[in-house]
């Protein structure tokens, strides 16, 4: 984590809609995924910190989200509260066509913990993106999950091999893979520091 003041750490939560449950994804790894995120909206709540909901609304029609469906509304775990940034987008990086990049530059934000769905698709290529704008990105592992997967040459991959993959490439790469308990003694810590200080 950068030398940053405690208003500079952002919680990205990615695409956490009702439409990540639609049968149509198959088996997905790590259950815990909204309770580890509702531990570190709690962290960044209780200490004012910047959040971001990312809500994914899909153009394709048959998409679970798409728009004034249910699977477009937020899990109940995530549900934005008043005064948090919700931003929209309709294609997998964060970043693209919307104001994430605008809004993290106006806090003066450098740090950004991202969590969400599919480690693979919006997860990931937000990451890479964030980090190609000089942003320090981190992923928080058990805040994010994704689904099996078939490679190019037809063989099955269970979600949990998937996720390990995609995490494995973007750490020291494209920033740092954490847990939901290290991000949380990471910040504590940084606010401690900063209290005595």
């Amino acid at each position: 984590m950068s030398e940053s003041t405690m208003k500079d750490l952002a919680l990205l939560i990615i695409d956490v809609q009702k439409a990540i449950d639609h049968p149509k994804w198959g088996l997905r790894n790590n259950p815990s995924m909204e309770e580890n995120i509702a531990r570190l909206l709690e962290v960044w709540r209780q200490n004012k910190l910047s959040i971001i909901h990312v809500k994914h609304n899909s153009i394709e029609p048959d998409s679970p989200y798409r728009p004034d469906q249910e699977g477009n509304e937020f899990k109940a775990q995530v549900v934005p509260r008043n005064g948090e940034t919700v931003i929209s987008k309709c294609v997998t990086s964060a970043f693209v066509g919307t104001s994430l990049e605008a809004e993290l530059n106006q806090r003066g934000i450098k740090d950004v913990f991202v969590t969400g769905v599919i480690t693979n698709n919006s997860v990931d290529a937000t990451v890479r993106v964030g980090s190609n704008l000089g942003l320090n990105m981190h992923t928080v592992a058990d805040g994010t999950s994704t689904f099996g997967l078939k490679d190019w040459n037809g063989k099955e991959h269970e979600a949990d091999t998937i996720h390990a993959i995609f995490l494995a490439n973007l750490d020291g790469e494209y920033g740092k893979v954490l847990t939901t308990s290290e991000v949380i003694e990471q910040a504590k810590h940084s606010f401690e520091c900063r209290e005595t200080a």
